[in-house]
């Protein structure tokens, strides 16, 4: 547990520090909470989501998205990734509590509007995802995002 967490902290500061193109930072909430920045790459953008499943757990999707259209304030985009995570899991059976890691290939499709008043997009986007352990497909990745442009 304690280097998925070392890993994750040395991404995010590495994103941090990446040099000055726009980024933006704020919140992805679905089926759990993810705390979101996003990087631009040229014409297109990086995603790196931390979240948190209801008390038992935390994973890091990193995510390159294409931008597929853009209508003004509007960009359709949709981009591969992958997704690393630990959660506890109860055993139904003799009520033991173990960790148990897990990892996925993502995909990304969404849409964001951007707010040109005030420094601030909105995205609505869906995250089907391939896990390799315990899983198989996961089709529930449908989440609400808001993220200020800095």
């Amino acid at each position: 547990m304690k280097k998925v967490i070392a890993i994750l902290v040395a991404v995010f500061a590495f994103v941090a520090v990446a040099s000055a193109q726009p980024r933006a930072l704020g919140i992805r909430a679905g089926y759990g909470g993810e705390l979101s920045y996003q990087h631009s790459a040229g014409a297109n953008f990086m995603e790196l989501d931390l979240g948190f499943l209801a008390g038992n757990g935390l994973y890091a999707t990193g995510i390159y998205d294409f931008i597929l259209g853009n209508a003004g304030i509007c960009n359709f985009y949709a981009g591969p990734g992958v997704q690393l995570g630990a959660y506890s899991y109860k055993d139904s059976s003799s009520g033991a509590t173990s960790m148990k890691f897990n990892a996925a290939v993502v995909g990304q499709i969404g849409v964001e509007f951007e707010i040109p008043s005030i420094p601030m997009n909105i995205s609505i986007d869906w995250r089907p995802a391939y896990y390799f352990v315990h899983g198989g497909f996961g089709w529930n990745g449908f989440a609400l995002g808001l993220r200020y442009r800095f």
